[in-house]
């Protein structure tokens, strides 16, 4: 008996993707839930997993391919005896005994666990017979009060290796989501009137509040305490202040956002993606910090949901983190606004008439000003760097 292995449904905003890689080659055994392909779409990568326990019989696409909902990939052929090893030897050779870990758990699923370091009696399945699917893991992860380790969101730079010659040079196709980041940035640059405002916040008072409790904090909530967090917290006071920062355009009408999903700008090996802090104005510092750090770990893993990076009122990006020291965000549609943040460094300021040294952070607000006016866009700034400077009013709202 054989089992078809069909591309899965995309979500409604997705219509075709590309087939990026095989895991397994004709032949080779797969277990069930085990992945056999990755799907690359304009925003997330799919994992395609077997249904069935068998062998790899036919694969009918190669690498590089564009795949729609329902294509054939492969068929698995249930009770088949697998390849040969190229030694000759019988591949069929003893296997050590499986842990129960491996028994319970899906292949992706038991790699997530071991790297957040969970074993399977923490975590509720729900495949067939309990087993445990990436899925599972995922929604543990994003539920769980377990530490999570302080991800730095920096990326490698991208590695090209060329041909011989005097002038060599080469040609790659661009990757969907990489297409489609381009696609994006032109389509705000022609449809949104982009305008940036400026400003700087000195991070003495953040950078003190941070020392004092930042041990304290980890111990009492397992994760660690950054400036991201604090950011989101003035940011959200500030959209409740000016709710035309919060909107948006949708044909001739203005929608005003009752709620605050607030998009945070991550670097993944594939390219930039925002996964949304939802209803942020209802979660806790320590709460938004763990959320920033689980979605920088699985930006790297490809690992992020196609609802976990939709959507947003409202974004912020740090090219701090990479050096820069000013740069004008570009609008993240159909959000109206965007906030940069920026390196901090020690500058000369002057203060009661005296020179000092405080260490500085230039912020930039880039809006749509069809919209957001000028005035409402500077002092929306004005607030978040009021707030920052004395983060107490964060707490207090005022």
């Amino acid at each position: 008996m054989s089992v078809e292995i069909k591309v899965p449904a995309f979500p409604e905003s997705v219509s075709e993707g590309t087939l990026v890689k095989w895991h397994k080659a004709v032949g080779d055994a797969v277990a069930r839930d085990e992945v056999l392909a990755d799907i690359e779409t304009d925003k997330v990568v799919f994992e395609v997993p077997a249904i069935d326990d068998g062998v790899v019989a036919e694969i009918f696409l190669q690498e590089g391919a564009t795949v729609v909902a329902g294509q054939l990939l492969a068929i698995i052929a249930e009770g088949a005896t697998p390849k040969a090893t190229n030694t000759g030897k019988s591949s069929a050779k003893s296997e050590p005994a499986a842990t129960k870990d491996e028994t319970l758990a899906a292949p992706s699923a038991l790699k997530l666990m071991e790297e957040n370091n969970l074993s399977a009696q923490q975590v509720k399945g729900s495949g067939k017979n309990g087993r445990i699917l990436k899925e599972d893991v995922q929604a543990h992860l994003q539920g769980s009060s377990a530490k999570v380790t302080k991800i730095t969101p920096t990326t490698k730079p991208t590695v090209v290796s060329f041909p011989g010659g005097d002038r060599p040079q080469k040609r790659v196709p661009m990757s969907r989501l990489r297409a489609r980041i381009a696609e994006r940035l032109v389509e705000a640059q022609q449809t949104a009137a982009i305008l940036t405002t400026f400003n700087e916040v000195n991070m003495q008072p953040l950078m003190a509040l941070r020392s004092r409790y930042r041990d304290q904090f980890e111990k009492t909530h397992n994760v660690r305490l950054g400036f991201m967090s604090l950011f989101v917290k003035a940011a959200v006071e500030a959209l409740k202040r000016f709710p035309e920062v919060n909107a948006s355009i949708e044909g001739q009408d203005i929608i005003y956002h009752g709620f605050y999903d607030v998009g945070i700008a991550v670097g993944s090996p594939r390219g930039l993606v925002v996964p949304i802090l939802r209803d942020v104005d209802m979660l806790s510092v320590a709460e938004i910090e763990a959320r920033i750090a689980d979605f920088g770990q699985r930006a790297k893993d490809g690992s992020l949901s196609l609802e976990e990076i939709t959507g947003g009122t409202f974004s912020i990006t740090n090219g701090g983190v990479f050096g820069s020291l000013l740069s004008t965000p570009i609008l993240n549609p159909p959000q109206s606004a965007i906030l940069g943040m920026h390196k901090i460094q020690d500058r000369a300021m002057v203060e009661d008439g005296a020179v000092v040294v405080r260490p500085m952070m230039y912020l930039a607000l880039s809006y749509d000003h069809r919209i957001i006016d000028g005035r409402g866009a500077v002092q929306f700034l004005v607030t978040i760097k009021d707030l920052l400077e004395d983060p107490a009013r964060i707490l207090l709202e005022i």
